[in-house]
């Protein structure tokens, strides 16, 4: 129930003066859209608002609909916030450097909706039946009374439509599909989310993934597709990491898909990202990799080969 931490996160930013709004580095339609949702909201209602996250301070190009107007680099985030309000986050690691900022707040209000949560902060509005923390994000700030204006309502059904994969997810229900026809009354243009989040990739997009669907492989005693993406696949097609968001979708539509699993070269190792028909907890695997997520949606960062991570991969599969 969340009725109890719902009313004590409401009273603490209703109380504040001035609020800091964070979320996960390397942030998602869902972590970026809650915190400028409720930022700009706080600001409507006469709140001294700042919104940053940690990590490089680059808003992906798929999110470039949204009115980022409030956000600012790390370095100019309050070292000791009056009220500090982290959206989408599962551990305090995840905030990068804006971790020392959350250790020294007044207040810490975490909201969020996955399962590995460790249930941090002051005030732990954490669900994880809901959807995404847009979903937890509208509670709040219709809790606290505050008008959601397009603006507003945007950043919400940007979170919601990308952590439900556009409402195909098992985490969809009737009271999900509510509140966004709240936020659709609104006046939400929803075909503003879909082409910019989901029809609009560089041409290199399709190069890459030619490469990487080509060298997908097939264990099906596991249901286990999976495929890596690396450094030479990314300059000889001309792509980023942030251009290629898409391509564990592109895996998980195989019918002997019961997991797709996509590892992307990174420094030191593989950020590897995993999807589940719901027969497999994903989640579970992640998080016995130091990673975290949810049921059917995971990842974590691993050292190693593309085969001795795969193979760590096969080891959980197999129980």
């Amino acid at each position: 129930m969340i009725e109890e931490p719902l009313r004590l996160a409401t009273e603490a930013i209703a109380a504040a003066s001035s609020l800091a709004i964070s979320c996960h580095v390397s942030p998602d339609g869902d972590a970026l859209g809650s915190a400028l949702a409720l930022g700009h909201a706080a600001r409507a209602a006469g709140k001294d608002v700042v919104v940053s996250f940690g990590g490089p301070p680059v808003v992906p190009q798929s999110l470039g609909f949204l009115d980022t107007s409030l956000l600012v680099p790390a370095g100019r985030f309050p070292a000791a916030p009056e009220v500090m309000v982290v959206f989408d986050v599962g551990s305090p690691d995840r905030l990068g450097e804006l971790g020392a900022a959350a250790a020294k707040a007044g207040t810490l209000v975490v909201v969020d909706h996955h399962v590995t949560n460790e249930g941090f902060g002051d005030v732990a509005l954490i669900d994880p039946k809901a959807a995404a923390s847009a979903q937890l994000c509208t509670y709040l700030i219709e809790s606290l009374g505050w008008p959601i204006d397009q603006t507003v309502a945007l950043c919400l059904l940007a979170g919601i439509v990308t952590d439900t994969g556009r409402y195909q997810y098992s985490n969809t229900d009737g009271e999900l599909m509510r509140v966004a026809a709240r936020l659709l009354d609104a006046g939400v243009r929803p075909e503003v989310i879909g082409q910019a989040v989901y029809e609009s990739v560089p041409f290199g997009y399709l190069q890459a993934s030619s490469a990487v669907l080509g060298r997908a492989s097939l264990e099906e005693p596991l249901s286990l597709v999976w495929s890596y993406v690396t450094h030479a696949d990314l300059k000889s097609a001309s792509v980023t990491y942030e251009d290629l968001d898409g391509l564990i979708d592109d895996l998980r539509i195989a019918k002997e898909a019961g997991v797709a699993v996509l590892l992307k070269e990174v420094d030191h190792g593989w950020r590897v990202s995993m999807r589940s028909r719901g027969a497999v907890d994903v989640g579970a695997i992640a998080s016995a990799h130091g990673g975290g997520g949810h049921h059917n949606a995971a990842g974590f960062t691993a050292a190693g080969t593309v085969e001795q991570v795969v193979s760590s991969i096969r080891a959980r599969l197999r129980g």
